[in-house]
């Protein structure tokens, strides 16, 4: 049975429409590659120079030279093209991606997102995230709902260095989704196996409930929630 993780980027990969061009961040983002509609066809962008990225080749199959921003072996989609960062970049800044799935250290209740830097720990530099979360059309952030340490990720306000501010769609975790409107987080969709209550002890954060809070049954080939 696949991880919190796994299901976290199966339910992204269901946002997503026949036509768009979406990029895919580091860590959680880059697994909604393996989880696909079937229908359609969904356009996957990397910021160090491809359009076109398909589902991760076995290991007989991988290229060295063929890797995402996370430095991971791809495949290539039919059609596939490549590029320079300056073209990648004027994409993702210019309005031309039209969703980005992006992990997240922090998100607060207003749409706030931290993802590039922890305090005290070595920083490598914020990379395309900034350039992502202002240009895409829509952002949608995944995170597990706390850290290894039990800590929450979802805040009144970040405590890590800011990515960007209010530019938070949708927030994807292994328990529920929600959606950031006006300025406001609202509780769209519980997963059955959690209760409401359980969400608010791990949520610092205000949210409001939507009117048509959906309870969703998590597939039987994702592992059951442990909290």
């Amino acid at each position: 049975m696949k991880n919190a993780k796994h299901y976290i980027a199966w339910r992204a990969a269901r946002e997503l429409k026949d036509g768009e061009i979406v990029n895919l961040g580091i860590g959680i983002p880059v697994l909604v590659a393996d989880y696909l509609p079937e229908e359609g066809q969904i356009f996957l962008q990397s910021e160090n120079g491809i359009l076109g990225v398909g589902p991760t080749p076995p290991p007989d199959k991988q290229d060295p030279d063929l890797i995402n921003a996370s430095k991971l072996p791809i495949s290539e989609a039919p059609g596939a093209s490549y590029f320079d960062s300056a073209l990648s970049f004027s994409m993702m800044r210019g309005g031309y991606i039209d969703k980005t799935i992006i992990g997240a250290l922090q998100v607060s209740e207003r749409g706030d997102i931290a993802n590039w830097a922890v305090p005290g720990k070595d920083v490598l530099g914020v990379g395309g995230a900034m350039d992502l979360t202002v240009g895409a059309k829509t952002v949608i952030a995944v995170a597990t709902h706390l850290t290894l340490q039990g800590e929450p990720k979802i805040l009144p306000f970040c405590t890590y260095p800011l990515t960007a501010k209010e530019e938070v769609d949708m927030l994807i975790t292994e328990f529920c989704v929600f959606r950031f409107v006006e300025k406001q987080m609202v509780l769209e969709e519980l997963v059955e196996d959690v209760t409401l209550e359980q969400v608010k002890s791990m949520t610092p954060a205000h949210f409001d409930i939507s009117d048509t809070l959906q309870i969703v049954q998590r597939p039987a080939s994702f592992a059951p929630v442990r909290i």
